[in-house]
């Protein structure tokens, strides 16, 4: 497979904290990974700190061979990643079609197409498609950030715990539409919910305390409950 993502011995800081102590991952064209890790372990600030709104002390972070260290995050985007923030990152007071629109770079054939498979993808958001964001579901608002971050050709999309505060039920709808989303789109997901992340997930990597520990297929990690226990806690 093609790399696409690159990261090699990533520390990155917030304030005094340094947060990642060296991360090392590769996401390859087409692969759906999964970073896994205990609350605390530093997933969320890796795809902040990928995005360029955490600050990058060393290491190698790079697409496509292009490095991404100090550049803004809106350049960031405009190289093709999609980003889906722990908070979904909607605007409360637009409407879907409006939230939609807004995260167009244009509003092309092709761009109108992409809206149509995600309505298509996402029938809850088809249905309520004039409506405030404010008024939906914490099921609904996390289609609609996955939506934005596929409005736009983006070679890759980053999802921030996507399951967090949903109801088994939405969760299971969620699933089935991620695994839709990676026959067509490169994914790297940080995800609490180990049986989302096996039925998602083609490979993963693990964080502990800001570095990665441990890597390999999805397959084998369901099956290794000593290594479950040790860095993912009772499952």
């Amino acid at each position: 497979m093609k790399s696409l993502l690159k990261i090699e011995d990533l520390v990155s800081y917030i304030g005094l904290y340094t947060i990642l102590q060296g991360v090392t991952m590769e996401v390859n064209k087409g692969e759906a990974v999964v970073i896994l890790g205990r609350n605390g372990a530093g997933k969320t600030t890796l795809l902040r700190t990928i995005m360029g709104l955490v600050n990058t002390r060393s290491g190698t972070l790079a697409l496509e061979g292009r490095s991404l260290i100090g550049r803004p995050t809106y350049t960031i985007a405009k190289e093709g990643i999609g980003y889906c923030p722990e908070d979904y990152g909607v605007f409360d007071e637009l409407t879907i079609e409006e939230n939609l629109k807004i995260a167009m770079w244009k509003e092309d054939k092709e761009t109108l197409q992409r809206r149509d498979y995600v309505l298509d993808l996402f029938p809850d958001l088809k249905v309520a498609y004039k409506r405030l964001s404010k008024t939906l579901s914490g099921g609904q608002r996390q289609m609609l950030s996955i939506s934005r971050s596929l409005i736009n050709d983006n070679k890759i999309i980053l999802i921030d715990e996507p399951s967090k505060g949903l109801a088994p039920v939405v969760i299971e709808r969620l699933a089935h539409a991620l695994q839709e989303i990676r026959k067509h789109t490169t994914i790297l997901l940080v995800e609490q919910n180990f049986a989302l992340a096996c039925a998602v997930g083609e490979r993963y990597y693990i964080i502990d305390e800001g570095r990665t520990v441990d890597e390999g297929r999805m397959e084998a990690l369901m099956s290794d409950k000593a290594l479950q226990s040790r860095h993912l806690g009772a499952i």
